[in-house]
């Protein structure tokens, strides 16, 4: 939200700098993001003087231009040369002297040089509005007043002055501070001033030739409207000292009288809305709402459908503009209109935000009626704009203000006690500095004790309905920094179970995402068809639907219908994630089961110009199996080779295992489970047992271990055995032999082929060797080598090739 200091010091009276009260906002909980300079006009007028044209003579090289001398208050008079017709000897002009950026409303700023035109030096340039941001008139040159003073700075001249922009970021209970009035109630209670607020005394009716019958059908959602109507309007643009108030904060003017609801919206926190009074059918407003798909074209020139909850402006055949939100394209006011028709309305913020939501459309007024407006200021509201429409517009008020507020809105009731808040806020603050603090931000006080007050809590503060509440207001405005961190802490210690389960699963779910994954949620509901073993699964009594009668019994099948959404839509590469439950029927009882799944599908890496996109293999699941394994630090799990025949979740693939208890099963999806999503290209996923895995890891033990002294090195063996034998049998011998100096053993070529004698495969592995005591010696490694080799051939029958 944006707030001009200019404007917020119309309101509240202080001396206080833009930085200093920066701080100040910050602190009572209005957050300044950014504190910015703006100048009003663009440039502001810096290196602008007033000049006295001396002498003015025919260019002798063009008919067009003028030369002239001009006096700017030095010692010497400038030559300019000028191509304005009406340029002449005896005129008070503003110069742009040698130096001088120019900012001109279209193009690009440009510096002013000293320069040779046709032949004549050019000292400078005599200006037109349109060139420096005064207006836009490029008829010919500014000629000022005789008595503007020569060598005088342009920007004092024209009373041109900086200001600054606060942007604060509002958080969405505070919405009555979402004016310049919100704003500067909050710093006039933590400064302990006085606000002042627009003076509407001079507010009369001036006629009733235009009256416009109101009806609000709808009061549930529209429990005041407030309305005026003002005749002989004349619609053109908005005064400069308007156009600038809004331009500071990043409104775009559009004409006198739009700009002045938008100009009392930001000033006072009330959304307005003009309507052309002659568009209005039968000079009568009806507040209901309309049809369930009845058509609307809105400002924007899109026709939507209306549903039956969205309220509605209405005349007596169309309806006009929806309700808090936006107008309809035929109702506002236009360069033609003559007569206004002025709506200050309080609607309700359930029903303005859902229509909001529902038609997509996200406004200045849908922003603050969403959040809660002041049921109490639509009637002051309405005088301040219609004044400033008379002011900047012309026209009479032609009817008395209309306000219809059936039930009058209650302040909310809050009781406190003194000691409550001093026990919350944690300090010892005087009772009569907490109640000085209650009162200065509005909130009256009904009743008064020694122990505590009974408060009515103005309805614009739409947050603050509790004691809690209550002190969160004295704690602001106090100041958080005036409450001393106190000697003594007190804390208690709190027995956690470890491993602490979320924990562990953002340390997984960093790790995956990291590396390309993305987490998915799926659906715990699905068809009963999916279920692997129909006797287990957890029927839904009562379903919604055939394809939602079953709770899930596996991650897979709702997985693979997001990765078939993704293919049908253009997204084949897959790298997802999911932390989930299964749900079982198991003798009687319904059981839940934790699960971590990995899918990958489509290319490992997206096409590159320096290498071609290669398709995800089994071998990229395990890489990111071993990954996670790896980074929780488990250890001591046996390997064993699946297949579609002993499991029928996988065509072909791994499970890694310790005792009965199976840690992760991981490899390819089986055709079936593929055609039952519609799926084709080849699918590899990993299922956690999670509850295993955070039960592996309650014997987990952390040992610091200082970086080794001694180098590592690294000897190769290719070896010849029988099909059957796996690599991690080899491993598993290796590390036998010699526990404390095999480090790491890993294959990195695999051969079968005609070449080899038949039942037999070719390994060939490194071994990473080292002593963290002292370095090794060749002889020493030979020996361990030695060893390694005749354990190999004696327990797998390896030969070395």
């Amino acid at each position: 939200m944006k707030i001009s200091y200019s404007w917020l010091k119309q309101i509240l009276k202080t001396d206080k700098t833009p930085q200093e009260l920066s701080l100040i906002l910050t602190n009572i909980g209005l957050e300044v993001e950014s504190l910015e300079k703006v100048q009003t006009i663009p440039g502001g007028l810096e290196g602008l003087v007033i000049g006295f044209v001396e002498e003015r003579t025919q260019h002798p090289n063009a008919d067009r231009l003028s030369v002239t001398k001009v006096n700017v208050g030095g010692a010497e008079l400038l030559q300019i040369v000028c191509g304005a017709p009406n340029v002449a000897a005896g005129q008070k002009v503003v110069v742009a002297t040698v130096g001088t950026t120019v900012h001109p409303n279209e193009g690009e700023p440009f510096k002013i040089n000293k320069s040779k035109i046709r032949g004549e030096v050019s000292e400078g340039m005599i200006c037109a509005e349109d060139e420096i941001g005064l207006g836009n008139s490029h008829a010919g040159i500014m000629v000022l007043a005789e008595d503007a003073p020569i060598g005088l700075e342009a920007k004092k001249y024209f009373n041109v002055d900086d200001d600054y922009l606060f942007e604060i970021g509002l958080t969405p209970n505070r919405a009555d501070a979402a004016s310049h009035l919100g704003v500067a109630r909050d710093l006039a209670a933590y400064l302990r001033s006085n606000y002042e607020l627009p003076d509407v005394s001079a507010f009369k009716t001036d006629n009733e030739e235009l009256k416009v019958e109101v009806q609000v059908e709808a009061a549930d959602a529209c429990p005041r409207y407030s309305s005026v109507s003002i005749s002989g309007v004349t619609v053109k643009p908005s005064p400069d000292w308007l156009t600038a108030k809004l331009k500071v904060i990043g409104v775009r003017p559009i004409n006198n009288v739009v700009d002045v609801t938008n100009y009392v919206l930001h000033e006072l926190g009330q959304p307005l809305h003009a309507f052309d009074a002659d568009q209005i059918a039968g000079k009568k407003i009806i507040v209901k709402k309309c049809a369930e798909g009845t058509p609307f074209v809105t400002l924007d020139e899109v026709e939507r459908k209306l549903s039956a909850e969205d309220l509605m402006i209405c005349d007596a055949e169309k309806p006009l503009c929806i309700a808090g939100v936006f107008g309809g394209i035929g109702s506002g006011v236009t360069d033609q209109t003559t007569n206004i028709f002025l709506e200050s309305a309080y609607f309700n913020a359930v029903s303005v935000r859902k229509t909001s939501k529902r038609h997509g459309l996200k406004t200045d007024a849908s922003f603050r009626f969403e959040r809660g407006t002041d049921p109490e200021i639509t009637v002051l509201a309405l005088q301040r704009a219609a004044l400033l429409i008379k002011e900047v517009a012309g026209g009479e008020i032609s009817s008395a203000v209309s306000d219809i507020y059936p039930v009058k809105t209650k302040p909310f009731e809050v009781s406190v006690n003194y000691q409550n808040i001093v026990d919350l806020i944690g300090k010892d603050i005087p009772s009569t500095e907490i109640k000085e603090i209650i009162t200065s931000l509005g909130i009256s006080v009904a009743k008064e004790t020694s122990a505590g007050l009974d408060l009515l809590v103005p309805a614009y503060k739409v947050d603050v309905t509790r004691e809690c509440d209550i002190t969160e207001e004295v704690l602001r405005i106090y100041g958080y920094d005036n409450i001393e961190i106190p000697s003594k802490v007190n804390a208690s210690l709190a027995y956690t179970v470890k491993p602490n389960k979320e924990n562990i699963q953002n340390l997984v779910a960093d790790l995956l995402t990291s590396n390309g994954f993305v987490e998915i949620w799926c659906n715990s509901l699905t068809r009963l068809a999916n279920s692997k073993n129909e006797a287990e699964a957890v029927q839904i009594l009562n379903p919604l639907s055939s394809d939602l009668n079953a709770m899930r019994q596996t991650l897979l099948q709702p997985a693979l219908e997001s990765v078939a959404y993704n293919i049908n839509r253009k997204n084949s590469d897959i790298k997802f994630y999911e932390f989930g439950k299964t749900y079982h029927l198991i003798e009687d009882k319904y059981v839940e089961r934790p699960r971590l799944l990995l899918l990958l599908s489509g290319a490992k890496h997206s096409e590159q110009w320096n290498q071609q996109s290669t398709p995800a293999t089994f071998y990229n699941l395990k890489a990111a199996v071993d990954a996670i394994i790896k980074r929780l630090g488990l250890s001591g799990f046996q390997t064993a080779e699946i297949n579609n025949e002993s499991v029928q979740n996988f065509a072909y693939g791994l499970k890694y295992f310790r005792g009965d208890k199976t840690l992760v099963s991981f490899g390819a999806a089986t055709n079936a489970d593929k055609k039952a999503a519609g799926l084709k290209q080849d699918i590899f996923y990993a299922d956690f047992d999670w509850a295993f895995v955070l039960d592996a890891l309650k014997k987990n033990k952390i040992i610091n271990k200082e970086v080794p002294k001694y180098p590592s090195v690294r000897r190769d063996l290719s070896l010849l055995v029988d099909t059957a034998v796996t690599f991690d049998e080899l491993k598993t011998i290796a590390f036998k032999t010699d526990k404390k100096l095999v480090k790491q053993v890993q294959v990195f070529d695999v051969y079968q082929g005609d070449k080899l004698p038949e039942g037999k495969k070719s390994y060939a592995l490194s071994f990473t060797l080292q002593d963290e005591e002292q370095t090794l010696t060749d002889k020493q490694i030979d020996a361990i080598m030695q060893k390694i080799i005749s354990n190999l051939a004696q327990t797998a029958k390896a030969e070395i090739r």
